[in-house]
């Protein structure tokens, strides 16, 4: 189950990387192998539905990808095997007891770390000196969003910085939100990594609301660098995927979810 839409080209390479990575390790759709996909587009609604859906249909194993994907999965079984990927903080999330020894049905690979915000602000001081205000654009229900922003709050003080919380839920109140924060000099922008920043649609919004805006802005998806946008700072995604197509075989090869670890990916400009 995938956070995004199926049209999304980035989220495309993600599951490409899935898929040839099975296939390396003896797994060909439509031969040996039944895959059911689920493209949410990371609304809560669609997301719910998917999971029943799935869970409905006794999968050997689930992939999951993002916090928003887990939870409702969480709640549809505690039995079938959930392997997950590019969630912040699972621990701090409730999800798992630990990253050494995860325990029920769930087992993956850690997104970003809370200590990132503060390296997410220092990249943004480094890249642009004249930046003293910043904005952290977060989903204040998420956990791991709000790390983030505490993680940015702390590192803040050492560079003579300010930090405000940005709160979103939806992309409505994005434009007039950063359009007020740049009436004042001085300012940029961290965007943390949520099922709102995390669309296509509202990954372009922001993008151009920043040049518009003039604020200097970090991003936590490489493909906003990659796309022309001033740097971001995040994890090698297209690894997790195949790490976690290595968890999907050893599944579905009789191994026990929870004799291995959860694992973390290094963080990569």
């Amino acid at each position: 189950m995938a956070p995004f839409n199926e049209n999304d080209l980035a989220g495309q390479a993600f599951l490409a990387a899935f898929k040839q990575r099975l296939i390396e390790l003896g797994w060909t759709e439509g031969r040996n192998l039944a895959i059911d996909y689920r493209f949410t587009g990371g609304i809560p609604e669609n997301v719910r539905v998917a999971a029943g859906e799935l869970v409905g249909t006794t999968p050997d194993v689930i992939f999951a990808s993002s916090k928003v994907s887990v939870g409702p999965l969480l709640q549809a079984t505690k039995t079938i095997p959930i392997i997950f990927t590019q969630v912040s903080d699972p621990v701090g999330s409730g999800f798992i007891a630990s990253l050494a020894r995860p325990d029920g049905n769930l087992n993956g690979f850690q997104g970003y770390e809370p200590a990132i915000g503060g390296k997410w602000l220092e990249l943004l001081k480094e890249i642009a000196p004249g930046v003293r205000r910043v904005a952290v654009i977060l989903n204040p229900t998420i956990p791991a969003n709000v790390a983030f922003l505490h993680a940015a709050e702390t590192a803040a003080i050492s560079l003579g910085m300010t930090v405000t919380a940005v709160g979103v839920r939806d992309a409505g109140n994005i434009e007039s939100i950063l359009t007020a924060f740049a009436r004042e000099q001085n300012g940029g922008i961290i965007v943390t990594p949520s099922p709102v920043t995390n669309t296509k649609d509202n990954r372009e919004l922001i993008a151009a609301l920043a040049d518009r805006l003039r604020l200097p802005t970090i991003y936590p998806y490489r493909l906003s660098a990659a796309s022309g946008e001033l740097i971001s700072y995040t994890y090698d995604g297209v690894a997790q995927w195949q790490g976690a197509a290595s968890y999907v075989d050893r599944i579905l090869r009789g191994q026990n979810l929870l004799n291995f670890p959860c694992r973390r990916r290094p963080s990569t400009k």
